[in-house]
């Protein structure tokens, strides 16, 4: 039900799967491979794959941080956005690559839980977006050495969190790969 007109469409967006930010990550492998469970699903069903990448004074263009992790492929076809902020939508051409395809609905995957990812679910949502968070398909790293909680803590309060946004015309949710439906935003 997003608020945007003509838009009925959902793509598969994967976030920062790079070097850089998921080589320690919480649960690497099995975000990875719930990724590609994802990623063949929508191509099977003529859904658009989208792929953000990250650059940064961390991950600088060409180097080793900021390319994709090998153990995901993105097809010729399927668009790459370059991004050097949180938020994907942040000074990038996401948003026109979206409407080129009539997108509304998002089903967010990626990387880091508690920066770009949630990032990205609020940019989307405050921009009139259905999202849905695939909530065993992000991850992020450990960074208890700062204060902050542990990984698994992180990406499930995100899950939490998310699953409770509420907005006029547009829906949030959070599921797990297993339930991830291109044709509808997901229910609860």
């Amino acid at each position: 039900m997003t608020t945007l007109p003509g838009r009925p469409n959902t793509a598969l967006l994967v976030v920062d799967m790079q070097h850089g930010a998921v080589d320690a990550a919480h649960r690497r492998a099995e975000v990875i491979e719930n990724i590609n469970v994802l990623a063949a699903k929508a191509r099977a069903e003529a859904v658009p794959v989208i792929w953000v990448q990250h650059s940064d004074d961390g991950m600088k263009v060409g180097s080793e941080a900021w390319t994709y992790v090998p153990e995901l492929v993105r097809e010729e076809t399927e668009p790459l956005v370059h991004k050097n902020y949180g938020d994907s939508f942040e000074a990038t051409d996401l948003e026109d690559v979206l409407a080129q395809r009539g997108v509304g609905h998002l089903v967010v995957t990626g990387a880091q839980t508690d920066a770009c990812v949630r990032s990205t679910l609020h940019g989307a949502f405050t921009r009139g977006y259905d999202v849905t968070l695939v909530g065993d398909a992000h991850t992020t790293e450990d960074l208890t050495a700062y204060g902050a909680p542990a990984p698994a803590q992180v990406i499930a309060h995100t899950n939490l969190y998310w699953r409770e946004q509420d907005a006029p015309g547009r829906h949030a949710a959070t599921v797990d790969t297993a339930k991830v439906n291109f044709t509808a935003p997901a229910a609860d």
